[in-house]
């Protein structure tokens, strides 16, 4: 997929675009409630508040992907790719869109982009995401501590 794509996820119609430098303080709400709708990220969002920051180089250097549906933004990740890494920094959905396939279409579209450069993708997940990832086709590399607490490094 690429910026404009378009596809159909169960009943939701979706497209992939990158993110707009004017979305950025709507894009950093939406990950408020993503973080909030999930008992151990709330606490973690409550102790660290500054956790929520959507650096506007991130969009202006095209690293931000919007899913956009019919009537709202569905979610974004934030895929920074260097010369010799890609890593998946960022990945959150409108709760009112989890479990129908927004992040996958993300994540698939962040793959894509690594695929584009020659290289793999990582991902710092943490251990309640690690299924979700799996599913995407990660696998998991060894661990490491964020300021959050334990973390598992995944590729693919």
């Amino acid at each position: 997929m690429h910026p404009e794509a378009t596809s159909r996820l169960a009943d939701l119609p979706v497209w992939i675009r990158l993110a707009r430098p004017n979305e950025r303080l709507d894009l950093e709400e939406l990950q408020h409630r993503a973080s909030r709708a999930l008992p151990h990220y709330r606490e973690q969002l409550e102790a660290n508040p500054e956790a929520i920051d959507l650096p506007l180089n991130h969009i202006e250097q095209g690293s931000v992907i919007v899913a956009e549906g019919v009537s709202a933004v569905a979610g974004f990740a934030v895929v920074v790719i260097g010369p010799e890494s890609a890593e998946l920094e960022g990945l959150f959905v409108e709760p009112d869109f989890w479990r129908r396939g927004v992040g996958s279409l993300l994540v698939e579209e962040a793959a894509h982009r690594a695929r584009i450069a020659g290289l793999s993708l990582t991902v710092i997940a943490a251990p309640e995401a690690q299924e979700f990832y799996e599913k995407c086709g990660f696998t998991a590399e060894g661990g490491t501590e964020t300021r959050f607490g334990p973390a598992i490094i995944m590729s693919r």
